[in-house]
């Protein structure tokens, strides 16, 4: 019944229409038809035509104009009794032609905003699926962080010989199936902590934070990881010898997220015997880290995308990472209003830096 309702209503809107068209028509016509000839009034059927366009489509449109080009000739004829002069000719030449081009420029137009429309569409629907996949992701996410803390609480309870004695060599089994579960759960939470920045923006809890402590407190932290790798690394303090403060306004979670990522990136990148080093420069109005390795280096080419997310490039380095972390810890460092980016070195090995404002009253600080 609605379907048929609603049939009824599309058709008496059309006969509507149908019928605003004709009696503009039949205007034009009574004023063409009840006035000398070299008064021309076929250029007003230009208005029947664009709303023809707009209501019915390409056919009508070119049905319209061939009969408002008839009638505008016609004219010359009926009702007759005048003489024809070569200037109403050209007039009436000039207004066929008018409205041919109106006909034909309605109907491109037509054509234009209809591929408009579908291209918007097509955007648009692409929008909603990447919408859909991003809450697809961000939920699977979440929700697989659950059986794999049950798997570590497990895992440690064996190690702790809760269900009994357990032999070296299990222990050693356990040990790599402990670290491969955290690195996993580490995974997913910075791809739930992605999506969300993505989505919400990144919450930062600021306050005096001095990166030279955070960098001695995340490298040695990472002592163990750069030993197993047979990877030196150090903290530095630029051209001075002397350790100095770096005061910056941040968040202190985030801040380390950001070395550690940059940090086991050079570690993982670097080949055996090779050394990673972290710089510590300040400035006028900048506090600047340097994380240099000793590695492969970045094909000019991968530049542009090394802090995309996923992004893992192509290179001789040594290993490849998620492409997660360069990607949150450019939205971390760009949170606090600073800068992060890449270079390589010569002769050999790359630098990932970044820089953030100085803190203002740090004079304060180190009183």
């Amino acid at each position: 019944m609605r379907l048929f309702t609603a049939k009824l209503m599309n058709k008496n809107s059309q006969l509507t229409r149908f019928v605003a068209i004709l009696g503009l028509f039949v205007a034009v016509m009574f004023m063409e038809f009840s006035t000398p000839t070299e008064y021309v009034f076929g250029y007003l059927y230009t208005g029947p035509i664009l709303l023809t366009n707009s209501w019915f489509g390409r056919t009508a449109t070119l049905q319209a104009t061939l009969i408002a080009v008839c009638l505008t000739i016609l004219n010359l004829f009926l009702p007759g009794g005048e003489a024809i002069k070569a200037s109403t000719v050209a007039d009436r030449a000039i207004a066929v032609m008018a409205l041919i081009v109106t006909g034909v420029l309605s109907d491109r137009l037509r054509r234009s905003q209809e591929a408009i429309a579908l291209t918007r569409a097509k955007l648009e629907s692409q929008e909603e699926l990447v919408k859909v996949r991003e809450d697809f992701a961000s939920t699977l996410t979440h929700d697989l962080k659950t059986p794999l803390l049950g798997a570590i609480e497990t895992i440690k309870a064996f190690q702790q010989e809760k269900f009994g004695p357990v032999l070296p060599a299990q222990q050693q089994v356990l040990d790599t199936m402990a670290r491969s579960h955290k690195t996993s759960l580490q995974l997913l939470e910075t791809l739930l902590d992605i999506y969300r920045n993505d989505t919400e923006g990144l919450k930062l809890n600021l306050a005096p934070v001095d990166l030279t402590n955070l960098a001695e407190d995340v490298a040695g932290s990472l002592i163990e990881l750069a030993a197993n790798r047979r990877v030196h690394l150090s903290v530095s303090y630029g051209d001075s010898d002397w350790r100095s403060a770096l005061w910056v306004q941040g968040d202190v979670l985030q801040l380390q997220r950001v070395f550690n990522n940059l940090l086991v990136n050079a570690i993982n990148h670097s080949r055996r015997g090779a050394r990673v080093e972290v710089v510590l420069e300040p400035q006028a109005s900048y506090q600047v880290v340097k994380i240099l390795d000793t590695g492969a280096g970045i094909g000019s080419e991968q530049f542009p995308y090394l802090f995309e997310r996923f992004y893992q490039g192509h290179s001789n380095r040594q290993a490849k990472g998620s492409g997660l972390g360069l990607y949150l810890s450019r939205q971390i460092i760009e949170a606090h209003g600073g800068i992060i980016w890449a270079e390589n070195r010569v002769p050999t090995g790359a630098m990932f830096a970044f820089k953030l404002p100085v803190y203002p009253f740090q004079s304060a600080l180190t009183v």
